[in-house]
């Protein structure tokens, strides 16, 4: 994976809260640290984000996105 945001920390994924329209996601990056994205509920299904898979929190200004490799 190449991404030009230069800040992103990998974790796995400890909870996922599916919508209408968007889905939350949490992440573990560390034992008891937890970053919450918010993404739209297609590009939740288009990474096949599941309960402990590893990826890739990517912030970039004030977003925080999702990536798998």
């Amino acid at each position: 994976m190449k991404i030009s945001a230069r800040n992103n920390l990998k974790g796995k994924i400890t909870k996922i809260i599916p919508g209408v329209v968007s889905t939350e996601i949490t992440i573990e990056i560390a034992p008891g640290i937890e970053v919450v994205s918010v993404i739209t509920k297609s590009s939740a299904d288009n990474l096949h984000l599941t309960i402990g898979k590893e990826v890739y929190a990517v912030m970039k200004a004030s977003e925080v996105m999702v990536a798998v490799e």
